[in-house]
């Protein structure tokens, strides 16, 4: 905590500075969002280079002085609840003052920019994310208030906690993990009890774009239990743009790949090749729009498929048929088809790229 205070006073500092000088105080923040400013590194996934490109926040400029304001109003906010010791939430953030801030995503975009300018993780400047993740099967650990969460009685779903920093005695006899796109195939799953059927595993869903809380989860399972790590999601741009944020990290918080990435994540399905080789019925699959062919281009372009000749051969079968399929196609062939048969028979003949 002493080293976020300190941050905190010298970008304070620097600001009294400028103003005993006469000059317009400025913020710099790194460019997070523009791809010249990442790296492709195979062990960690995309990370934000030393000498990346910054831009200025001024405080004499109409454009950015709103944001200027803001970013100082978060700092003061921060430090308070760092020498506190007291957490907020991103939106009691915005709600403790909705007509300054604006909307939520002008509050999570200025912690975000906060934290890069700090090079302090977010967790650590007491500001905690909402939890939206689920998390089932063979694991049991203690919360940092002392909590005992046990997943492994029954067909139990329990919310990924919201300090991950703070769990500990972690146990599990699980053989592997299993990342589910969707809420309603983790909860089918449950329902066929497929954590303790096929043999014990924890599954995990960050219900579609996963949030900060469920990968750094995810990352925390992987390096206490390193077991292998599997995806399970729609065959579409869509589904393989969340597989590669568990896996390889997003370009917005590349800055902090190297806590929320897990490289050693494999593609289990649903594959482009699988719609083939189990003869889905065309009237199941769903057309490209445009905006689907837009995603998939881009992915192709991606520095990290280059480094994947499976995936990108199973790009390619997507592009070429110009169709998608939800997971919930394989019931088409059976209404039990994932749990009894898809699943089993990958897990066993290793299926997975």
């Amino acid at each position: 905590s002493s080293e976020v205070l300190e941050a905190i006073e010298n970008v304070i500092e620097d600001v009294l500075k400028s103003l005993a000088q006469n000059k317009a105080p400025v913020l710099t923040v790194a460019r997070r969002s523009d791809w010249r400013n990442i790296e492709f590194k195979d062990s960690v996934g995309l990370q934000m280079i030393p000498g990346c490109t910054t831009k200025q926040i001024r405080s004499d400029c109409p454009s950015s002085a709103p944001k200027f304001a803001l970013m100082l109003k978060i700092l003061s906010m921060i430090y308070k609840m760092v020498q506190s010791n007291t957490y907020a939430t991103k939106r009691d953030i915005y709600y403790s003052d909705t007509l300054l801030f604006g909307s939520q995503s002008v509050v999570d975009n200025i912690i975000n920019d906060i934290s890069c300018m700090l090079k302090i993780p977010r967790r650590s400047l007491h500001i905690l994310s909402t939890t939206k993740g689920f998390v089932a099967g063979n694991l049991s650990y203690t919360e940092e208030d002392g909590t005992k969460v046990n997943c492994t009685c029954g067909a139990r779903v329990f919310t990924v906690p919201s300090n991950i920093e703070g769990i500990k005695n972690l146990i599990s006899h699980a053989k592997f993990m299993l990342i589910v796109e969707k809420d309603a195939t983790f909860q089918r799953l449950l329902d066929d009890d497929f954590c303790n059927k096929l043999s014990p595993c924890i599954m995990i869903t960050g219900r579609g774009v996963p949030d900060l809380n469920t990968r750094l989860f995810v990352r925390k399972l992987w390096d206490s239990f390193q077991i292998p790590v599997f995806t399970l999601m729609d065959a579409d741009p869509h589904g393989i743009e969340i597989m590669c944020i568990y896996k390889y990290g997003s370009v917005s918080m590349s800055f902090e790949a190297h806590h929320l990435t897990v490289p050693s994540i494999k593609w289990l399905g649903l594959l482009p090749s699988d719609l083939v080789r189990l003869n889905i019925r065309k009237d199941v699959l769903i057309p490209f729009t445009k905006q689907d062919q837009n995603k998939l281009a881009s992915i192709q372009k991606r520095p990290y498929i280059a480094c994947q000749p499976m995936w990108k051969k199973e790009l390619e079968i997507m592009a070429a048929s110009k169709l998608k399929a939800e997971i919930q196609a394989l019931t088409s062939l059976s209404s039990d088809y994932l749990s009894r048969v898809y699943l089993p028979n990958k897990l066993q003949f290793g299926g997975w790229l």
